[in-house]
């Protein structure tokens, strides 16, 4: 009998049913997509492209990183020259994939040099 009284609370409230989240944070937050481009077996998740424009000098504790100044070729900032740092091998003409556009690099200061 007691199991019959169950059976019937859950046919009368559906939301007993569904499964909870295990954080109501989880459950508040709503599901980001973000848009994928597939190009010869690369994939970018919501990146920009931007093509360097310039290398304006080495920065970093030990020079690890270039300064360049890049040209963001689509999205809402499209034809904005900003200045970005970069690690690794770059020469002019090179393309950058950027995850967001709107945060500049500080410009290196000639103050600590020797």
């Amino acid at each position: 009998m007691a199991e019959e009284k169950i059976e019937k609370k859950q046919a009368a409230n559906p939301k007993a049913e569904q499964p909870k989240p295990a954080d109501k944070q989880a459950a508040r937050r709503p599901e980001r997509r973000e848009e994928q481009l597939v190009a010869k077996g690369v994939t970018f998740t919501g990146a920009t492209p931007a093509r360097v424009e310039e290398i304006i000098g080495r920065t970093g504790m030990r020079g690890e990183a270039v300064q360049v100044r890049v040209k963001i070729l689509e999205g809402r900032d499209a034809n904005k020259i900003i200045r970005r740092n970069c690690k690794g091998p770059i020469k002019v003409g090179d393309m950058l994939m950027l995850r967001e556009t709107e945060i500049e690099a500080r410009p290196l200061s000639n103050a600590g040099r020797r």
